[in-house]
């Protein structure tokens, strides 16, 4: 266990993480974690990062929008370079 002290810091208060705790759970100046307060305890844990919402969620935003709102197909020009697809049948 790792003693730290309180400060005010503005109009709130904060604690300080020593480099040791940082290292140990993969944190970094500047970034988000979450924090929950659960039976009295406060819990930090490191925020996954989500590079896209589950499929579950995407088609269900795609049935709430429906068909009608399905966006345009945009004509991007030829093919040029590496980006080509040959599409066999």
């Amino acid at each position: 266990m790792t003693k730290v002290t309180i400060s005010r810091w503005g109009n709130s208060s904060a604690i300080r993480l020593p480099k040791a705790v940082m290292d140990e759970l993969g944190l970094a100046d500047g970034q988000t974690v979450d924090l929950t307060v659960k039976d009295g305890r406060a819990i930090i844990e490191k925020k996954r990062l989500q590079l896209a919402p589950p499929l579950e969620e995407m088609v269900a935003e795609m049935n709430r929008l429906g068909w009608e709102n399905e966006p345009e197909t945009v004509d991007w020009g030829p093919d040029v370079g590496s980006e080509r697809f040959y599409d066999h049948d």
